[in-house]
């Protein structure tokens, strides 16, 4: 079977004349592939640059279909649905339920939380919302026992430690051989609503503290609870000292982005409003025609979304209405970003070796595995040693017990060879009393043997006379 064509213009050396007309070579056998590929790694290079330098636009003499592309993408999107994670921060009391309840125009199940916890806890619910025909996967985060405690200094830890949990979640799911992001809940924080209590003399210090702990962690949107609790020139000059403060403090917020033409104006204008200023309110009172959500005082009433009374309305526009999409993808290119090249970097990868030049992640692999098999070796070879060491002294201690039952033994054996001399002697000396006792006996019998004939006799002579 021939092998394919393979058009390639010719390579150097040429003529003058041979070099404005290129020819066509074609590719038959092994030699001049080999040829071949040696001429393109020469001149590679040089062709790449030359084909960048003089790229060119085509037109098409139809219609081909590719201009659907966004289309589809829609389509698809909408078919998935999306979702979107909202951590509120701030103080037990400051409105954060009833902000939520206001921001998504719904009921969410909340409980008052005490003021007696020991500690901050984080509770998480998810909802399902849906809004014509675009599926919403809603997580909200709420701090339980913020700032109720005396000792304030690892407050922020808690929020710290779910965020990381969160990435880290997330970036296991990832690093599985067989992935499921498609269908992975993602409950990484895009957004971070904190809650500043309407003081008007400037921040606290567990809000610059915990501020800056979350920089670089999350999206944060400061926002001034219970707007309607102090007045418009008061609120004007504390959203100056706030942002005064967090200047001052090195604290990065989030800023809307500037580089979409179509809400460039929009964003610009609104970044000059932070913190915003809200309230919220679950109840609806009747102004003029229609129902409102409000809050009614003694003095007046104070409507949620009238944008006179507070920035309740600007925030919707710019959370969910406007840039709802730009905090999820600055979520998983910047932040997350950054706690996965850390983690990865704790794990032993990087992109450039020793001598800074860059390495693939099959290298780093192969590379951490020689080291973790020279550090098994090594530790192989420790215990080991540690283990010839121990039974050295083993046997060391074995045989000194051994020669002390031998000791022992030989010590014993020579006390019982005594005892046995001992005995044999006085048993020899009780045999000889024995053997003296048995012929002492024996010479008595006698003796008195004979001295009783010879009383007998002398009575007989005494009866005859």
């Amino acid at each position: 079977m021939s092998q394919p064509e393979i058009p390639v213009p010719l390579p150097p050396p040429f003529t003058a004349s041979e070099a404005k007309h290129p020819t066509i070579l074609t590719v038959r056998n092994q030699n001049n592939i080999k040829s071949f590929i040696t001429m393109a790694a020469t001149i590679g290079p040089v062709a790449t640059a030359n084909a960048e330098n003089k790229m060119r636009n085509l037109k098409l003499a139809g219609h081909v279909g590719f201009d659907t592309l966004p289309d589809q993408l829609v389509s698809k999107s909408v078919q998935c649905g999306f979702n979107f994670n909202i951590l509120c921060v701030g103080e037990t009391g400051l409105g954060k339920s009833t902000l939520m309840d206001s921001l998504f125009n719904t009921s969410f199940e909340s409980n008052p939380s005490p003021h007696s916890l020991a500690g901050v806890k984080l509770k998480s619910h998810t909802y399902e919302l849906q809004e014509s025909n675009v599926k919403l996967k809603l997580t909200l985060v709420d701090t339980i026992g913020y700032g109720d405690q005396v000792n304030k200094e690892e407050s922020f830890k808690p929020v710290v430690d779910y965020i990381d949990a969160q990435f880290e979640a997330y970036l296991q799911e990832e690093l599985k051989i067989k992935r499921q992001l498609a269908t992975f809940h993602d409950t990484r924080i895009h957004v971070c609503l904190y809650f500043i209590c309407p003081t008007g003399h400037g921040l606290k210090s567990l809000d610059l503290v915990c501020m800056k702990k979350l920089d670089n962690k999350v999206n944060i949107i400061p926002v001034i609870a219970k707007a309607d609790t102090i007045s418009k020139p008061e609120l004007m000059r504390f959203k100056t000292k706030i942002m005064s403060e967090l200047a001052s403090n090195g604290v990065q917020i989030y800023q809307f982005p500037v580089d979409d033409e179509t809400v460039a104006e929009m964003n610009l204008s609104m970044n000059a409003h932070f913190p915003f200023a809200v309230c919220g309110s679950t109840d609806f009172i009747r102004v003029g025609n229609k129902m409102v959500r409000a809050r009614q005082y003694p003095w007046g009433t104070v409507q949620v979304e009238n944008e006179n009374h507070c920035d309740f309305v600007k925030l919707r526009e710019m959370l969910i209405r406007t840039n709802m999409e730009d905090l999820r993808e600055t979520t998983h290119i910047r932040h997350y970003e950054i706690y996965r090249r850390l983690r990865l970097e704790q794990m032993g990868f990087s992109d450039l070796d020793s001598d800074n030049k860059p390495q693939s992640f099959q290298q780093t692999y192969e590379h951490k595995r020689q080291l973790l098999r020279m550090e098994l070796q090594q530790k192989e070879d420790e215990m080991r040693q540690q283990f010839v060491i121990r039974v050295k002294e083993k046997e060391t201690e074995l045989k000194e017990a051994e020669k002390e039952l031998q000791s022992r033994f030989d010590r014993l054996k020579k006390e019982h060879a005594d005892e046995k001399r001992k005995l044999d002697e006085a048993k020899k000396r009780l045999e000889e009393n024995q053997n003296e006792l048995a012929k002492r006996r024996q010479q008595l019998l006698t003796q008195s043997t004979g001295t009783l004939g010879h009383g007998t006799l002398t009575l007989g002579k005494n009866k005859k006379k």
